[in-house]
């Protein structure tokens, strides 16, 4: 198991969704997500936070106070029991800011760009592996590796919904929250687990 990964947006996510979140004390979880978390910890996943933080290139936040707002996460996270093997975010964007930041860049979801740093840094098959967000870039970011793509409700997911059904979009699966998305996710691996044992 210690080499699927899941992948987890944040905000809308794990946490409320805020737009630009600048401070630790925004840092609220969504209900159920640190159990979430704690039962992939148990299972042996990695579970990893994948994160477009553009804020840094628009000027709304500096890096030293992203880390603020992310050690906030994991200490919530870690007080009920959840453990996150690593966060990886992208601050750049294409259009906005002052270079190094404003760049077309391969860690900006929908590229692969974190998700490939974490195959290299703790050997994760990524083909066997999940992406669950909030928006539509968080599935596509999942499909670019050959993943699995999962939507969740909250954040942005409701509105989600419309572009993905007038776009046809192909999603793995649709979930109430991050818990929901676990409960699938468990269901999936010991289908697989199953599958290659028969083959």
């Amino acid at each position: 198991m210690n080499n699927i990964g899941i992948f987890l947006d944040r905000d809308g996510t794990i946490n409320e969704e805020l737009e630009f979140i600048s401070s630790p004390d925004d840092v609220v979880l969504i209900p159920r997500s640190a159990e979430a978390i704690r039962e992939a910890n148990q299972l042996g996943l990695k579970v990893f936070v994948i994160t477009n933080q553009s804020g840094i290139a628009r000027g709304f936040i500096k890096e030293e106070e992203l880390v603020k707002v992310h050690n906030k996460l994991v200490e919530l996270l870690n007080n009920a029991g959840a453990h996150l093997d690593a966060i990886y975010f992208c601050p750049h964007h294409p259009e906005f800011g002052e270079p190094p930041y404003k760049i077309e860049c391969d860690c900006r979801k929908p590229n692969s760009g974190m998700l490939r740093q974490a195959e290299k840094e703790f050997n994760i098959d990524l083909k066997k592996s999940f992406v669950v967000g909030d928006r539509i870039i968080d599935v596509q970011t999942a499909h670019a590796v050959g993943a699995t793509g999962i939507l969740v409700l909250t954040g942005y997911g409701k509105n989600q919904i419309e572009e993905i059904q007038k776009n046809n979009i192909k999603i793995d699966y649709i979930a109430e929250d991050l818990y929901d998305a676990m409960q699938f996710i468990k269901t999936k691996i010991k289908s697989n687990t199953s599958n290659e044992k028969n083959n």
